[in-house]
C-alpha cells in the first residue's frame, strides 16, 4: 500500500515537470504574423531543413538547420524582440527545436505559427526560394 501511494504522489510531482523540449510557445495567427512581417518588428526561424527551405520559406526566415551553429549573431540584440518559428503545417513539431534554441539564447518573446509553409503558401504569402 505504501509503494502505490508513493508511486501515486511520484505521478502527481511528475505531472508538473515540463521538459524544454516539450515546452509550448504561444501561436501567432496569420494576420499577427504579416502585420509583424510588414512592420519588419520579427526575425522568422524556418525549421524546416534546408532542402525544404531551398524549396520555398517565408521572406528573410532564416534556415534554422542552416544556422543553427552561428543562431546567436542572426538574432537581434533585443532579447525582447519577436521571434516565430515554423515548420510545415499544424502537425509539424519541428518548429519547437528552433524556438529551443532561441528560448536558450535568451529570447522571451517566441511564438510559433502553426500553419507553417504550407498555409502561408495556401493563404497566398509569398515565398523566397534559395540557391
Amino acid at each position: 500500500m505504501r509503494h502505490a501511494i508513493a508511486l501515486t504522489i511520484a505521478l502527481f510531482a511528475g505531472a508538473g515537470i515540463v521538459r524544454a523540449e516539450d515546452a509550448t510557445y504561444p501561436n501567432i495567427t496569420h494576420d499577427e504574423l504579416v502585420k509583424a512581417i510588414e512592420a519588419k518588428k520579427v526575425t522568422l526561424l524556418d525549421a524546416n531543413g534546408t532542402e525544404t527551405y531551398k524549396d520555398g520559406h517565408i521572406p528573410k526566415a532564416i534556415d534554422f538547420e542552416k544556422q543553427e551553429k552561428d543562431l546567436a549573431s542572426k538574432l537581434p540584440a533585443d532579447k525582447s524582440a519577436l521571434i516565430v518559428a515554423y515548420c510545415a503545417n499544424e502537425r509539424c513539431t519541428a518548429y519547437r527545436s528552433a524556438a529551443k534554441a532561441a528560448k536558450e539564447l535568451g529570447y522571451t518573446n517566441i511564438k510559433h505559427y502553426p500553419k507553417g509553409i504550407l498555409g502561408w503558401k495556401s493563404a497566398g504569402g509569398e515565398i523566397e526560394k534559395a540557391e
